[in-house]
């Protein structure tokens, strides 16, 4: 099946192979976000290989994707330990060759009054999210520098510019990562290899939810007509998962060090 056979039957739209004969990796991508960017991607016609430690839906979306012909593989792998995101970078570029695309998604949240965060929720938060950037990129970028080209994409979140009660830890823990990918967009940029942040705010997917609900466990402003107020309406997946595709793509070939608000205004206001 061709990538616009598959683009029509994963997306319902035409595929512009912005991505045909490229190579992603993407970690969290069997839910949310992470989902609708395997997608995306397979559909512009990348091969994805997309890690995640919730097996089931990994396999589910790798089956339904395959179904339609796109080419997709799904690894199990907890991408806060060095040994499991070595095996699946390995195993990807065994299978490839090479890996041009990498977007670090995989990240959780943990809600609470700063003093009431302990020493292993600090852990969690940071194995979680800068860790686990950290491990993959890592991981990764020999054969991006051996190739002269790659294009690195890092989800963050509004809070590293517009801080918000009860997530201190949490956005400490992205504000690591958000600056280890401006300070790698620095020493890499003459090596061909781009790397990019986004930063979201409340979108429609589990972990949004997860964090809206823990919000309000706490007080703080955080209903569905809060959330209207501040953004406008909530954020869908695949609104954030096309900008990573713009970014893993040509289109954002002069686009290096940046950092994108997917947050219709509400840090303008």
């Amino acid at each position: 099946m061709n990538v616009e056979s598959i683009a029509r039957k994963v997306l319902g739209r035409p595929s512009y192979n912005r991505l045909k004969g490229r190579v992603a990796l993407i970690s969290g991508g069997a839910n949310g976000v992470g989902a609708a960017a395997v997608k995306q991607f397979a559909a512009e016609g990348a091969a994805v290989t997309f890690l995640d430690w919730d097996k089931e839906a990994g396999d589910t979306l790798a089956a339904e994707l395959s179904l339609v012909g796109a080419n997709v593989t799904f690894l199990e792998t907890d991408v806060s330990r060095d040994n499991e995101v070595t095996e699946a970078v390995d195993a990807t570029l065994a299978a490839n060759g090479h890996i041009d695309i990498l977007f670090n998604h995989a990240g959780g949240i943990i809600v609470k009054p700063f003093l009431e965060y302990s020493l292993d929720d600090w852990d969690t938060m940071m194995n979680q999210n800068a860790k686990s950037a950290f491990l993959v990129t890592r991981a990764v970028l020999p054969s991006m520098l051996a190739r002269g080209h790659g294009s690195i994409i890092n989800t963050s979140s509004t809070a590293v510019s517009v801080c918000s009660k009860m997530e201190t830890v949490y956005i400490a823990s992205k504000a690591a990562m958000h600056q280890m990918a401006r300070a790698i967009a620095v020493e890499y940029r003459d090596s061909g290899v781009r790397c990019n942040t986004i930063c979201p705010n409340f979108i429609r997917t589990q972990h949004g939810i997860d964090e809206i609900e823990q919000l309000r466990s706490f007080g703080v402003l955080a209903s569905e007509d809060d959330v209207n107020t501040l953004q406008g309406r909530i954020c869908e997946p695949e609104e954030v998962a096309a900008v990573a595709l713009f970014l893993a793509s040509d289109e954002a070939s002069f686009v290096n060090g940046a950092e994108i608000y997917v947050d219709n205004t509400f840090t303008a206001v």
